[in-house]
């Protein structure tokens, strides 16, 4: 662990930031250049004294789960991240294994989108961040581990739950939906991949997958009508646009309502609800 590299990468990053480049409000004027400490810290979900230390070149060795989310944080490139990892110590996760590292680009578009439902998503259908109305009408997803953390399986593996969210008539063209994406994934990751051991788990605990899959359905979708159901507002009646990088290892999913209708009414009651409705 190279704590003074560590130490002034992170200074250097945070000091280049201004509060309206990751979505935060200005405020009062201030003394010094880029975000504060405890704005890095909350964007990280960290605290304030742990961020501090490392910036002081003291304090424990950072986990691999932590380095993420400062890169997220920080909005770093991939080579930043890379960096970041190298200068704390641990080895850069593999970009071919999977995309758990947010795209900056994604990320400064998420930072502007307060009133509406949004979020990124990774090719595996992995929800890598969600804003607060994405969260009121989807749940928080922020706290999956481990394969739980990929949309298909909570649909396959546990329907009861995930298939709430969306009417009985329509739950069947979502399955096919999730399989078809999932096999785009696979065919471009390989069976020796995060996509293939995936797979490898949903063949052997979901007889409805392992029939989907049969079919070899490949598709990934770019827009949609949907209808969402809501525990207190109920059906949602909501457009669907996914934005893709350049590579399609992400998107951003955005939810959205025509004016004056009566999901754009229901949206603003969301917004007023926030995560409530879950508790």
């Amino acid at each position: 662990m190279d704590r003074s590299s560590l130490a002034d990468f992170l200074r250097r990053r945070r000091e280049e930031l201004q509060p309206s480049d990751v979505g935060l409000a200005s405020g009062a004027r201030r003394r010094a250049p880029g975000l504060r400490r405890e704005e890095v810290a909350q964007l990280a979900n960290m605290s304030a004294d742990y961020y501090t230390r490392l910036e002081q070149q003291r304090g424990p060795q950072p986990s691999e789960q932590m380095l993420a989310s400062l890169a997220r944080a920080l909005r770093l490139s991939g080579d930043e991240r890379d960096y970041l990892f190298r200068a704390a110590g641990h080895n850069p996760p593999d970009r071919l294994s999977g995309a758990s590292h947010v795209a900056p680009a994604l990320l400064r578009v998420l930072d502007r989108l307060d009133d509406t439902p949004a979020l990124i998503l990774s090719n595996l259908g992995e929800t890598l961040v969600q804003n607060r109305l994405s969260a009121a009408l989807l749940g928080d997803r922020s706290g999956y581990t481990g394969i739980e953390r990929f949309e298909s399986y909570r649909w396959f593996v546990h329907p009861e739950t995930e298939r709430s969210h969306y009417p009985e008539d329509d739950r069947q063209r979502q399955s096919r939906a999730q399989v078809a994406s999932l096999r785009v994934a696979y065919g471009a990751m390989g069976a020796a991949s995060q996509a293939g051991e995936l797979v490898r788990t949903l063949l052997r605990e979901s007889q409805e997958f392992a029939e989907l899959w049969e079919r070899h359905e490949v598709a990934t979708r770019f827009e949609d009508h949907k209808t969402l159901v809501h525990p207190e507002l109920g059906p949602i009646e909501l457009d669907c646009q996914v934005l893709f990088t350049e590579d399609q290892s992400q998107c951003l999913l955005v939810l959205t309502a025509p004016p004056r209708t009566e999901g754009a009414e229901k949206l603003a009651l969301l917004g007023v609800l926030g995560t409530q409705a879950f508790s």
